[in-house]
């Protein structure tokens, strides 16, 4: 068979002389491995990739015509590779006529891409295309007990949540038997039309799960056996998840410690003063320095967040000078006799710089 040509037994696991009922317990297996319902994130569209794949072999083998066919269609493409391939090697210089031959204009060859001579239905529209696909190296074959397949999702805590530790309650998706068909896949004969002749349909579970205090950005958790069920008779799969921290309205994250932008007057910054700075935990008061510049950083042990070894990060706050939107009358003199003082031009250096640019 070609290479290019993807073989629907291999798809399902399978050999050629499956029977009917081979045909159908795989494609219930396979089904609930690759059923997009039950996946997220970056592998949902290969799952629905390969569960569409899965879904059109099954529909094919699991007719006995259509199976037929395709074992006739499967036969003659491999004679006419045998006989392509012994007469190119055979007589070289007729190659090119061996290939207009194989594709001419009025010849109806069995694999005809757009089906002339192939009974067509309405789950078989990219049938001919699928055929032609790439294979499918990922089918796991029968019998094995393999594990079920982990799941990975993320977490968003908040920075208190960081803090003090927390429980998250995650609702996740996990495949129970279908009440229409009672988990067998079909009704009256006819495949399922309520979980699609899979035998199952995505259900809800509810878990707790506690989040310790510290945990760092990005970090990894495994859940031991809260992932997929196995298919094979294995054990069940593992739950990852991966934590991130919602972006806080006062407080930045940088490891263990915080980072706060702190507003204060210009008088502040110029006399000295103390105020209250908040944490995660209750305000504190703070001494600012006399003499102050804007973006001057003051440090305050211990009151970040947990760190692995038992203690606490500090918080660091980067002083902003703001000025007043409105001034009084006297406050402006202040300003005014304040300016009529002797005072170094503080764009000295910045002048002197820009001559080395």
């Amino acid at each position: 068979m070609s290479s290019t040509a993807r073989d629907y037994y291999q798809v399902l696991g399978l050999s050629r002389t499956a029977s009917p009922d081979d045909i159908k317990k795989a494609f219930r297996r396979l089904a609930r491995q690759y059923h997009p319902d039950l996946h997220s994130g970056p592998s949902k569209l290969e799952m629905e990739r390969k569960f569409k794949e899965v879904s059109e072999a099954y529909e094919v083998l699991s007719d006995p015509e259509k199976r037929k066919q395709y074992d006739q269609r499967e036969s003659m493409w491999t004679r006419t590779e045998s006989y392509t391939t012994a007469e190119s090697r055979t007589k070289p210089s007729e190659q090119g006529f061996a290939s207009a031959r194989t594709s001419h204009p009025h010849q109806s060859p069995p694999y005809q891409s757009h089906g002339r001579g192939w009974p067509r239905s309405g789950g078989l529209a990219d049938f001919f295309e699928s055929i032609f696909g790439e294979p499918d190296e990922s089918s796991a074959q029968p019998g094995t007990k393999e594990p079920g397949e982990d799941v990975e999702t993320t977490v968003e805590i908040s920075l208190r949540d960081v803090y003090w530790g927390v429980t998250k309650r995650l609702s996740l998706l996990e495949p129970v038997s279908c009440p229409a068909c009672h988990g067998t896949g079909s009704v009256r004969r006819r495949r399922c039309q309520a979980c699609s002749g899979t035998g199952f349909r995505p259900e809800s579970k509810v878990l707790d799960v506690k989040i310790p205090a510290g945990i760092e950005e990005g970090a990894k958790m495994r859940i031991p056996g809260r992932g997929r069920p196995s298919l094979h008779g294995g054990k069940r799969g593992d739950l990852y998840l991966f934590i991130k921290t919602k972006p806080g309205h006062t407080f930045r994250r940088a490891g263990s410690d915080l980072h706060v932008t702190l507003p204060i007057w210009p008088w502040e910054a110029a006399l000295g003063t103390e105020v209250l700075v908040p944490t995660l935990t209750e305000p504190v008061r703070v001494k600012i320095p006399s003499g102050s510049t804007a973006e001057s950083k003051l440090r305050l042990k211990g009151k970040g967040l947990p760190t692995g070894t038992g203690g606490y990060g500090d918080l660091l706050l980067t002083l902003q000078i703001v000025m007043p939107q409105t001034i009084s009358n006297e406050a402006r003199a202040l300003y005014e006799q304040l300016a009529r003082e002797n005072h170094a031009d503080p764009r000295t250096e910045l002048l002197a710089k820009a001559h080395q640019d």
